[in-house]
């Protein structure tokens, strides 16, 4: 195996998440992991999208990737710190995720907003910000299957850690995965600016516009329901 497979997160993980959680509901019962524990990359190539990605999300938006990098973080070190890849991987893939829901993006063309995120995030990391091609890819190709979620077949390290991570942040998804006082301590740093009803209307709003949209295969009602209704994060909106 090649190193850029490992450093950049490459290493095929099955796509059906019972499958990684061997059908329990964690590995391992998670312990408290607080923001300041996590540090930054802060490589020039990691600040200029942090940079980049302040300038062209929303707050919400913005909040929303950065405690997907956390809880994502939470997840990795305390669920599967067998999974390679670079810290600095993961947080663009993390910044870049939702670039393709804003309202210049989103209205920009008819694909859906992940595949023209992932080709935005392509062009940036390797045409702009001269990434490793091996590490642009790796993250335009998390973006593109953020939200492929299924029982079959396999995707990258990068691409299920993301999809975890954002279905935690979205929906409470695998709740198991990450202790309440992580979530309390995320949220704290990076609030939630009632980020359900956000991300529900920006569904909806894709969904109007592109009714052929790959969010209609998360469930055109059930989605951005599950969405809107996220016990889990309640107490946090």
């Amino acid at each position: 195996m090649s190193d850029a497979v490992k450093t950049y997160g490459w290493e095929a993980q099955p796509r059906d998440p019972s499958v990684i959680l061997r059908g329990r509901k964690n590995v391992k019962d998670p312990k408290p992991q607080t923001v300041v524990s996590i540090k930054l990359p802060d490589s020039i190539l990691a600040a200029s999208v942090l940079k980049f990605a302040e300038r062209e999300l929303s707050t919400p938006t913005f909040n929303h990737s950065m405690r997907v990098f956390h809880y994502g973080q939470a997840i990795h070190t305390q669920q599967f710190p067998e999974w390679n890849f670079t810290d600095e991987t993961y947080l663009l893939a993390c910044l870049l995720h939702d670039i393709g829901t804003t309202d210049k993006n989103i209205s920009a063309t008819r694909m859906s907003f992940e595949y023209y995120g992932g080709i935005l995030a392509l062009d940036l990391l390797s045409k702009e910000l001269h990434a490793p091609i091996e590490q642009a890819e790796s993250v335009a190709e998390a973006v593109f299957r953020h939200q492929d979620i299924g029982e079959t077949g396999k995707i990258t390290t990068i691409g299920q850690l993301l999809q975890l991570a954002t279905i935690f942040d979205n929906m409470g998804g695998h709740e198991d995965l990450i202790h309440q006082d992580t979530i309390k301590d995320v949220t704290g740093r990076y609030p939630r600016n009632k980020w359900s009803s956000c991300f529900a209307a920006t569904i909806q709003k894709e969904n109007g516009l592109k009714p052929w949209a790959h969010t209609t295969a998360l469930g055109e009602d059930d989605f951005p329901n599950g969405v809107q209704n996220n016990k889990l994060m309640q107490p946090y909106d």
